[in-house]
């Protein structure tokens, strides 16, 4: 049986100010017991099904779902860590300094990979990787860019077609997009090639997945480059205009992380919503979740899982950080 979805009339009081969620939902209201009060950089489509099993589990408690940017939630989370119970990101490297940092509640024996998780206080629950993501119409005679190298060439040979009409993450202001990024640049300098290509097509930045799929998909834009697999996934669907290229060259797969913020008012219960995600239990049948499950690293050459460890630390630091993003300045804002 689903619960009931209902929207949620009024704000944290540590929040009232800054209130401007994404998307803000309670499910199961008419519980008497904990109130959870989870922020997430997923969107509520995907991630509805996770919180509408663990109620079911859980009838007592109710959860307080508010959806926000990556690098929006580090900033929240760093300035009221009280104001939340469960911190959710797409964004490892800022979560991992959270929990560095001393935001995250440390949990014992919690069922879990080694690899999957950080000093027991931040834990991957799934595997996603990025994508591109192309609409058929641009295509029709055209071989498909299955390599990043493939995309150079398909975007130089009709610039005619393509300028203005290429998207990508703003990694300024996307944590999840300065990820995706610095990772795909220790891999392989074809990124930067690809950037340089991209900004000399005037590319159009953006803070989401979620808005570049919807400008796939209306014809605004034609190519999408990181768009994360998940919701692209969901989003293209049914909808035979768009098609997700994983590319052939190399995978960058991120793991979705979760940690139980250190001044969490509900203890009990957001170490059971850990538990409940990271043991992958299904949602109920007539609302499956799209979130595919956390899987093991291959060791693929072309696959390559951000691990859970100090390196993801790497390109926070200010200097490193200053410096990359001036690089990509110089290759995207021409």
């Amino acid at each position: 049986m689903r619960y009931l979805i209902a929207l949620a009339m009024l704000v944290l009081p540590e929040l009232a100010l800054a209130a401007d969620w994404e998307d803000q939902l309670i499910f199961n209201p008419e519980a008497e017991g904990d109130r959870l009060r989870v922020i997430s950089s997923t969107d509520t489509v995907l991630f509805a099904p996770l919180i509408e099993g663990f109620v079911a589990q859980n009838p007592t408690v109710s959860v307080e779902y508010l959806v926000s940017g990556t690098a929006d939630i580090d900033k929240r989370v760093r300035a009221t860590p009280d104001a939340f119970d469960i911190v959710v990101s797409s964004a490892m490297d800022l979560q991992l300094k959270l929990a560095n940092d001393g935001y995250a509640l440390t949990l014992d024996d919690i069922e879990t990979p080694r690899w999957a998780q950080w000093h027991d206080s931040l834990f991957s629950f799934t595997t996603e990787p990025a994508a591109i993501v192309i609409n058929r119409a641009a295509f029709e005679g055209q071989d498909l860019p299955v390599t990043r190298q493939g995309l150079i060439e398909t975007l130089r040979e009709r610039p005619d077609v393509f300028r203005g009409r290429v998207g990508t993450y703003d990694v300024r202001q996307s944590g999840l997009g300065y990820l995706f990024a610095t990772q795909d640049a220790r891999a392989s300098e074809t990124y930067w090639r690809l950037m340089e290509v991209m900004g000399s097509l005037d590319v159009r930045l953006y803070c989401c997945s979620g808005e570049m799929i919807n400008d796939l998909a209306d014809g605004t834009i034609l190519v999408a480059y990181n768009v994360l697999g998940s919701y692209a996934a969901v989003r293209t669907e049914g909808k035979n205009a768009l098609e997700v290229i994983l590319p052939t060259d190399f995978q960058t797969i991120m793991m979705r992380t979760a940690l139980v913020s250190q001044a969490t008012q509900a203890p009990d219960a957001a170490e059971a919503f850990i538990r409940y995600l990271v043991a992958g239990t299904p949602a109920p049948q007539e609302s499956q979740s799209s979130l595919p499950p956390l899987a093991s690293p291959d060791g693929s050459a072309d696959r390559e899982t951000i691990g859970l460890n100090p390196a993801l630390l790497t390109f926070l630091d200010d200097l490193k950080r200053k410096k990359f993003l001036s690089a990509w300045e110089n290759a995207v804002i021409q």
